[in-house]
């Protein structure tokens, strides 16, 4: 057996913010939803990828934002998605010194953790 990577990250949300959801997942930070199996729709929640990258989200009743478990979405050009989440509205906070990259955090509309990650 061996592990071959992750398929997606799945984050918690509350009853009826999927709208917020497709607002920040696609609309700021440009990911593009993919349509949920029918079968698991009608639990809510919505998938987004970008990229290699997957993320999920879930309906979970009494909702707590994620605030140090985190996905960390690569890049290609932090300071362009910066400008676009202080466009929305939404807070960034530049990361601390990391060899080979450039990094900071965000939150999604729920208040879960978002790193965002640039190679440099």
């Amino acid at each position: 057996m061996t592990i071959l990577g992750i398929d997606h990250v799945q984050l918690a949300m509350p009853h009826g913010g999927e709208d917020r959801a497709r607002r920040f997942y696609t609309g700021v930070l440009g990911m593009q939803e993919v349509e949920k199996p029918a079968h698991l729709a009608v639990n809510g929640g919505c998938w987004f990828e970008g990229g290699s990258a997957h993320v999920h989200l879930g309906v979970e009743d009494g909702h707590r934002p994620s605030r140090k478990a985190h996905p960390a979405l690569l890049v290609s050009d932090l300071g362009k998605v910066r400008h676009r989440l202080e466009m929305a509205g939404v807070p960034f906070t530049l990361g601390k010194p990391l060899d080979g990259y450039i990094r900071g955090d965000t939150t999604d509309p729920f208040g879960n953790r978002i790193e965002l990650m640039e190679r440099v």
